[in-house]
């Protein structure tokens, strides 16, 4: 959706701009390159890899580009010491990178045959291993239910732990597949198992929350937050995140006058949620889940 992103944030010369999920730097090029002389960037990844890998793809603009390991859910800590304080806009695509897909040994895909890893930074001890092996029954279920949205994670869960010890991903994608049956669509059956491990190793929801807080602390006045979301809990996060920052009263439906004296810090630039085209779902069919919401930060808060 770099199209939708590039309006979304309104790239203009000498403007400052933050990636905080910069991936292979795929966005992070398109906003570089949107306007000349091009902006200032600051690109933020967990995976030491990946930002490499963006790096090396943006060599040609030089100072232009400010490349930092770091979490988005970090960005106002990590923005202050990089000199992007109340910068124009920033974006947040909270889905895999093609590099960490397509990489078997990161142990993110089920397509291919690699230890149970899926650590967003290699450095952090916590593995999907570590969950699939240690964790109780009950605790597992609980997971694959709340992150995945998987009806059948009982008996996910029941089959994994009765596996023990699984060490693959393609023998935890054969567990899933026998435990519920092979697939009837399009979508895999281990699909929502894989996604709810991977969220729960990286503590993905958390640091979605904690990022947009961090983000519209950061953003100057007007600035715009554009957030990219893949599946329905991401999403669901983001949209009512927005709304509560955009609201003028918190106060409950039975309070009937005002007395929270909630100030709203955001306007939602996009009322109805952003999807992309038919021709570039025919082009890249990962982007078929993609949700776009856009607010435009109202004030600036000391920080």
């Amino acid at each position: 959706m770099v199209e939708e992103v590039l309006s979304a944030l309104q790239v203009r010369t000498g403007g400052h701009y933050i990636d905080g999920t910069t991936g292979e730097g795929g966005h992070s090029l398109a906003i570089l390159g949107a306007v000349s002389p091009p902006p200032h960037l600051l690109c933020l990844d967990v995976d030491a890899e990946a930002l490499e890998a963006a790096g090396n793809r943006m060599m040609e603009y030089g100072g232009n580009a400010t490349m930092r390991q770091a979490s988005y859910s970090d960005v106002a800590e990590v923005a202050e010491e990089a000199g992007f304080l109340h910068p124009d806009g920033m974006l947040l695509d909270l889905g895999l990178s093609s590099l960490q897909l397509d990489k078997g040994e990161r142990g993110f895909s089920f397509r291919q045959e690699a230890l149970l890893d899926m650590r967003f930074d290699p450095s952090q001890s916590l593995t999907a291993g570590d969950i699939v092996n240690g964790y109780r029954e009950v605790e597992l279920a609980d997971i694959i239910y709340r992150y995945g949205e998987e009806r059948r994670s009982r008996r996910i869960a029941r089959a994994i732990v009765g596996s023990r010890p699984v060490g693959t991903t393609t023998q935890l994608a054969e567990i899933v597949t026998n435990s519920v049956g092979r697939r009837r669509g399009r979508i895999h059956p281990a699909t929502k198992t894989f996604q709810a491990i991977r969220i729960a190793v990286n503590d993905e929801l958390s640091n979605i929350q904690r990022g947009l807080e961090g983000a519209v602390d950061t953003l100057g006045a007007k600035g715009r937050l554009a957030v990219i979301a893949y599946h329905s809990i991401e999403d669901r996060i983001v949209k009512n995140a927005l709304r509560f920052m955009a609201s003028s009263c918190i106060c409950p439906p039975s309070v009937p006058q005002c007395v929270c004296g909630h100030v709203p810090t955001v306007r939602i630039v996009n009322r109805r949620v952003i999807k992309p085209s038919t021709q570039e779902v025919r082009s890249n069919a990962r982007s078929r889940s993609a949700r776009l919401r856009v607010a435009e930060r109202l004030q600036i808060q000391a920080i």
